[in-house]
């Protein structure tokens, strides 16, 4: 077993203030108040169906727009999975998963890669104008996953593969992220150092 695989990471810009602990070998445990509602509700789906505690405190100028707080801490939570994943010595690294919620359903494929690259597809038409919640745009679901994966330094596949509710097809997505990226940062016993052969990631 490899040391703990923890981050705690302090945010603060003119826009937002975010203080998040993440644990890459927890059980789902969730202490989550963002000041945006139905994102404390998908980061919670997430922690949950990763397997990864998950602490954030954050406030922003959300009576200007979600965008800066969301977006920031979608920043946060990928420098914390790549801080908490050190050399990536032992992992899986890659994860895929395919999740329903009702008529949604949501393929996601991972590599703990280094290489930051996200490729996101199907998302109805219009989904990006809808006020999820009353509040959280569509368009912010794509957005917490690029900012996540640019910072965690991931390759990430997501397709929405159908899907007519809104709130459906967002939470399939961070659902099938969570229970994807849980495999791909699972320890290995059978891996021996980097799971590359390159000799890193």
């Amino acid at each position: 077993m490899t040391s703990q695989r923890t981050a705690h990471i302090q945010r603060e810009t003119s826009e937002s203030s975010i203080d998040l602990t993440l644990n890459l070998d927890g059980s789902g445990i969730t202490d989550i108040a963002t000041s945006v509602p139905f994102f404390d509700h998908m980061l919670t789906a997430f922690a949950k169906h990763s397997l990864i505690d998950l602490t954030v405190k954050a406030t922003g100028d959300i009576e200007i727009d979600v965008h800066h707080t969301v977006e920031d801490i979608g920043i946060v939570i990928g420098k914390a999975i790549g801080q908490a994943l050190g050399d990536k010595a032992g992992i899986a690294r890659f994860g895929d998963a395919l999740v329903p919620l009702d008529e949604a359903l949501v393929q996601a494929v991972v590599d703990v890669s280094g290489r930051p690259f996200l490729v996101h597809t199907g998302e109805p038409s219009g989904f990006e104008f809808h006020l999820i919640g009353g509040h959280f745009t569509g368009s912010m679901v794509r957005h917490v996953f690029e900012a996540l994966t640019f910072h965690a330094a991931l390759t990430v596949h997501i397709t929405v593969m159908g899907g007519r509710d809104p709130h459906h097809i967002a939470e399939a997505e961070f659902k099938a992220f969570a229970r994807a990226l849980r495999q791909a940062v699972a320890l290995d016993p059978r891996v021996q150092g980097i799971p590359s052969t390159k000799g890193a990631l």
